[in-house]
């Protein structure tokens, strides 16, 4: 699944590590989902978006 966490990270100035601490998941799961090698859950998700300061959608383009 392509996401769009990565730019929103980079945009924030944050590494994968303090959005990982800030999502209080581990630094390996968290890039798994960076990657597009996992799914977050949605409570997960929504704390990315929150962190990102953003919407879970943008995050997760719909791929149609």
């Amino acid at each position: 699944m392509k996401t769009k966490i990565a730019e929103y990270r980079k945009k924030a100035h944050l590494t994968q590590k303090q959005v990982a601490d800030a999502a209080r998941i581990a630094e390996q799961l968290y890039q798994r989902y960076e990657y597009g090698t996992g799914i977050p859950s949605v409570t997960v998700g929504i704390k990315l978006a929150k962190i990102l300061k953003t919407t879970v959608e943008e995050l997760y383009p719909d791929e149609e």
